[in-house]
């Protein structure tokens, strides 16, 4: 009995790192183009593997997109969470940096978003399973906001933050002539402007 568990163990674990490829290779075909314009096939090439076996996990490349998203969206709200939960007098320019750090780490994520803000349509399931990763992250902003002593519109407030980090992203992630550091260091220097300007509309 042990070694029948120890062996499905190892099965799960196998399934696991497999989904994981896919969704890796996956990201960086999603993030030359919108999903919906992107084949089983082609991310089948991209991992290296028979295009049957992507069906084996994923029926579809809609239900491909989501998994990933889901999946790198979540581990940036664990890493905010765990900084957050470490440090109650954390600044709102640490979140912006830490924010700013993982989508530039994660770039083909970062550009597979980016397709999906400007031409994305889901099927509703797909929609609500987006909208709730959203709601998680934006109420990540939420206690941030409380720290700075926001007492009103809080949401409204984080939806801001929200849409004008994201507008710093996608307006200098790729700064034409500028290294890799210099290109960073500009964004969170715009960031830490974001961070006095939400700092001066809380006094």
């Amino acid at each position: 009995m042990k070694e029948k568990n120890t062996l499905n163990k190892l099965r799960e674990q196998e399934r696991g790192v497999r989904r994981n490829l896919i969704m890796d290779a996956a990201e960086r075909v999603f993030a030359t183009k919108p999903f919906d314009k992107v084949s089983m096939s082609e991310i089948a090439e991209e991992a290296g593997m028979a295009t049957s076996s992507i069906y084996t996990y994923f029926p579809n490349q809609e239900s491909l997109f989501i998994e990933a998203a889901l999946r790198d969206a979540v581990a940036l709200i664990e890493e905010l969470n765990r900084t957050i939960q470490k440090d109650e007098s954390l600044k709102v320019e640490e979140v912006i940096n830490i924010f700013i750090d993982y989508f530039t780490t994660h770039d083909a994520y970062f550009r597979m978003m980016a397709f999906f803000m400007l031409y994305g349509n889901l099927n509703p399931e797909s929609v609500e399973k987006i909208n709730d990763i959203v709601r998680q992250l934006l109420a990540v902003f939420d206690a941030t906001l409380k720290q700075m002593k926001y007492r009103e519109e809080i949401r409204l407030f984080s939806h801001y933050f929200f849409a004008a980090l994201n507008g710093i992203l996608i307006t200098f992630r790729k700064y034409p002539g500028r290294s890799e550091e210099e290109v960073i260091r500009h964004m969170k220097r715009l960031g830490k402007l974001l961070a006095d300007s939400l700092i001066a509309s809380a006094d």
